[in-house]
């Protein structure tokens, strides 16, 4: 597989068409973690589970990140890192088709307009083919419970990483909802991207890909690209 140099994301010309469609493919998470040299898989003692992915340069930056931490007390995790399409168009679908409950409910029995479904999924879920987790520059960390960032040891951790995840170039995308940040999905303190690459492929994504490249999932025509795109560039102004 080719490699993906950067600043072709942005600046390559008709003559690179090959190099485009590897950075399509890459940025719709259309990519096999194992077999590319841009990734390298997470050592387990810094993950929850085996066979998690990063890019390299994530994962550097993680490592050091995390050694920082554990000399102010602090242990973190990484629960979730690369998803492919494929891995998230089963998240997707299991909660379009009711197989995952959403809050407690069946969505699609619940919500029958497939637009407000969609939105409703998208609090929290990416569509296939927008997720920040196909590039490998974005983590979630110790929790996927809101909750757990409120108190305790938690809370210790959060506040660990706002006041110093940017000095290894991660932030967190989706902070809280507001003046500052009004569209996309709901805050996650948990989730943290590494800003360096991922800020490129922001650009990317929303410069390169159309409308043509979302399909392939349950409920992929329930959204128009401009709404599509507003969870791809709803994220905090610090992460851009």
């Amino acid at each position: 597989m080719k490699t993906l140099i950067l600043p072709l994301f942005i600046f390559c010309t008709l003559t690179c068409d090959a190099q485009i469609l590897d950075t399509l493919n890459y940025a719709l998470g259309k990519v096999d973690y194992a077999k590319n040299s841009e990734f390298v898989k997470i050592p387990d003692q810094y993950a929850n589970k085996s066979g998690m992915y990063l890019r390299k340069e994530a994962l550097d930056a993680f490592i050091i990140m995390r050694q920082a931490a554990k000399a102010d007390g602090i242990e973190l995790r990484i629960i979730s890192a690369a998803r492919s399409f494929y891995h998230q168009k089963s998240i997707w679908e299991a909660k379009w088709t009711g197989k995952r409950l959403v809050n407690g409910k069946n969505l699609s029995a619940t919500i029958a307009d497939e637009s407000t479904r969609a939105v409703e999924i998208l609090k929290y879920s990416s569509m296939p083919g927008t997720s920040r987790h196909h590039w490998g520059t974005d983590i979630d960390i110790n929790s996927l419970n809101p909750a757990y960032f409120e108190s305790g040891k938690g809370k210790k951790e959060y506040e660990w990483l706002r006041g110093n995840a940017h000095l290894y170039g991660f932030c967190q995308v989706y902070s809280e909802k507001g003046k500052e940040r009004q569209d996309g999905y709901e805050e996650e303190k948990w989730h943290w991207s590494y800003v360096p690459i991922a800020s490129v492929l922001t650009k990317f994504h929303v410069t390169r890909i159309s409308e043509k490249e979302l399909y392939g999932f349950a409920g992929d025509k329930s959204l128009s690209l401009a709404e599509k795109r507003k969870y791809i560039l709803g994220i905090s102004s610090y992460c851009k």
